[in-house]
């Protein structure tokens, strides 16, 4: 076996199999594994995903023997120091594009004596690689997912077949109960029923979604491993799965062209959008006390298991920037604090589709009906009851209507019209076309 030592650092690529970066350093002889506890990542992050990445972590040093090692600090300083500290010809890494990601890795190059060797992406098709016939980036994802799909991706490759970990000093893995890493997420998909998505995937009460969203994040399951398995089921409930994997990419691809959109508006004419500054209105939609039951139990679901479903996510962020009128920033951050797969391409440009401000963004005028969901995908106010305990005696259109059946002891009068607040939202919307 050679003597060349290799540093593979782990980041949103947390498992074994189907990791080319991996797969690569392997090839070269002794590899130490390593993980960064970045502090300024770590400070961002909530409990939940704190929590999901402590476990992932915990599950990927277990499949290395116990090897994983986990150094505390600025990456600029912690990775090179550790690569002269085992005498690494070269450090391995998926490649990162997130704004902050990539302004990281040119730190860590340039600091390291040894090079930095990108190799695989979190992605079936990186960002930058799906370009229109002008060379640039698609803004509308209909055209994106023809030539995403015309593109084409690798398929899955195996773990390597030995791989020579060697130990070193490292902090001891942060604590979880959390069932999570390769096996389990691997088990999860393979378990899932995926041709029912199409039917089932907008009805919340019936807890029919994948929740693949968390193992994505962590990169304890590449998207190529899953559109193999698709590509061999064909089913309605396949296309549409493969479909919102494409748009997981599309987000990341219009963040690594677009780094202001974390944050900023895509469409420029939202930065004269007139917003409400954020106050006790917000505090009630991030605590579940807005008095409308499908927009109360998602948050109250989201507090409580740090997730929620997808359609509820769109009425909750339609709720609190067209009915209260709250800029959807702030929307935003609480749900990367609050989501254990939060994840900032898609959580940014999701709220950005929501709000009308992003690319190929749903109109401003369609505005969520927070009762007329409920009763839609919740009919018979299952969801609701379930995370609303003040509303558990009541059934069907009660269960999204309380107020219009006498109330429920301890559960909110609603604090808005939402038929005046959405008149609101179309005049402010009226006011940056003029």
């Amino acid at each position: 076996m050679s003597t060349v030592t290799s540093v593979m650092w782990f980041r949103r690529d947390l498992r074994l199999s189907d990791n080319p970066a991996l797969l690569d350093a392997a090839a070269h002889g002794r590899v130490l594994g390593l993980f960064v506890l970045d502090p300024l990542l770590w400070g961002r992050s909530g409990d939940p995903r704190r929590d999901q990445l402590a476990a992932s972590l915990r599950s990927l040093s277990e499949s290395m023997g116990g090897r994983l090692v986990v150094r505390r600090g600025d990456p600029a300083v912690v990775v090179p120091a550790i690569a002269d500290e085992v005498g690494a010809a070269s450090v391995h890494v998926s490649a990162d594009y997130a704004p902050y990601g990539q302004q990281r890795d040119e730190e860590v190059e340039a600091s390291l004596k040894c090079p930095l060797v990108r190799t695989g992406s979190p992605y079936a098709v990186a960002p930058g690689r799906v370009l229109n016939q002008q060379g640039r980036s698609y803004q509308v994802f209909t055209p994106y997912f023809k030539a995403w799909l015309a593109h084409g991706w690798r398929q899955p490759v195996e773990a390597p077949s030995r791989v020579q970990w060697i130990n070193a000093e490292s902090e001891d893995l942060p604590e979880s109960s959390l069932v999570a890493g390769e096996q389990a997420a691997l088990e999860r998909w393979r378990d899932y029923d995926v041709a029912a998505y199409d039917d089932k995937r907008d009805r919340p009460d019936l807890d029919s979604t994948s929740r693949m969203s968390i193992p994505l994040k962590y990169g304890e399951i590449h998207p190529r491993t899953m559109l193999a398995d698709l590509a061999r089921k064909r089913s309605a409930g396949a296309e549409a799965y493969r479909r919102e994997l494409a748009w997981r990419e599309f987000c990341a691809d219009l963040l690594a062209r677009h780094p202001h959109a974390a944050w900023k508006p895509l469409r420029p004419e939202f930065d004269r959008m007139r917003y409400d500054e954020p106050g006790e209105l917000l505090e009630a939609w991030q605590e579940g006390r807005t008095g409308f039951p499908f927009v109360d139990a998602g948050m109250r679901q989201l507090a409580e298991t740090g997730f929620m479903h997808n359609r509820v996510r769109m009425v909750v962020a339609s709720f609190l920037v067209k009915d209260l009128h709250v800029h959807w920033k702030f929307g935003a951050r609480w749900f990367m604090r609050s989501l254990r797969d939060g994840d900032l391409a898609s959580n940014s440009l999701n709220w950005q589709w929501v709000a009308g401000c992003g690319a190929d963004a749903a109109p401003y005028f369609r505005i969520f009906n927070p009762v007329s969901q409920g009763l839609k995908f919740d009919p018979d106010g299952a969801y609701v009851r379930r995370w609303i305990p003040e509303l558990r005696d009541l059934d069907g259109r009660t269960a999204h209507e309380p107020w219009k059946h006498g109330g429920a002891d301890g559960y909110p009068e609603p604090v808005v019209d939402h038929a005046e607040a959405r008149t609101e939202a179309l005049r402010r919307y009226d006011a940056i076309r003029s």
